[in-house]
């Protein structure tokens, strides 16, 4: 079946951004879930969101777990597509691009995703394939942090710093995005190589690459 088919017609015009009905229940979810919560939001809130039956939500999604799955990859899925695309290169400048271009994912999402990491739903949904795409992601990070502390000799405590520090990008997450956001993403990627023991000379060239590859964005 294409699954960019609806299953029935539509209550409504299109109300949501998106090219797909998907999209639009997924932005509608993202909103929900993030601002009602994840308990207090019923597939059938979704779909009067979107402005269509709740049967037709179902055609796309069967149970909230797979809405909420779907919008958590949006937060790693980007990201590891980007890190598999970027030329050979440094530790430094390869970690460094990969933060910025995270942590801009993030703070300029239409809603902030990032923050249904904190869901208490999250230990009892299941989540899988998210769980598993983000720990592939935390290791990503890990490998090249750690590449860069057999160069400056810090202790290896400060190996998963770097992501720990991008996440908390969450927390700055505003709406409508400030226009200073890539750039906070970009001073997260400096803070991540400073922790790792990265002197400032080097990051006077890595912040004059770093533009040009988030701007892929």
């Amino acid at each position: 079946m294409d699954a960019t088919r609806a299953g029935r017609p539509r209550l409504t015009e299109r109300r949501r951004p998106g090219t797909t009905a998907r999209d639009e229940i997924l932005d509608a979810a993202a909103e929900l879930f993030t601002t009602r919560g994840y308990a207090s939001t019923s597939t059938r809130a979704i779909a009067e969101a979107v402005g269509v039956r709740q049967a037709s939500l179902y055609h796309y999604f069967k149970t909230k777990d797979e809405l909420l799955s779907a919008l958590l990859h949006l937060t790693v899925t980007p990201t590891l597509a980007f890190l598999s695309e970027l030329a050979e290169d440094s530790a430094a400048h390869t970690l460094h691009a990969l933060a910025a271009f995270d942590g801009a994912q993030l703070l300029t999402a239409r809603w902030n995703l990032g923050a249904l990491y904190l869901l208490p739903e999250l230990r009892e949904a299941r989540l899988a394939t998210f769980w598993t795409e983000r720990e592939r992601l935390r290791l990503a990070y890990l490998d090249l942090s750690r590449s860069i502390l057999v160069t400056t000799g810090v202790t290896d405590d400060a190996a998963d710093l770097p992501f720990r520090l991008v996440e908390s990008l969450v927390n700055m997450w505003s709406r409508p995005a400030r226009p200073d956001h890539v750039a906070l993403a970009g001073h997260v990627a400096d803070a991540c190589l400073r922790v790792l023991g990265v002197n400032d000379d080097v990051l006077v060239a890595l912040r004059a690459s770093g533009p040009a590859r988030v701007g892929r964005l």
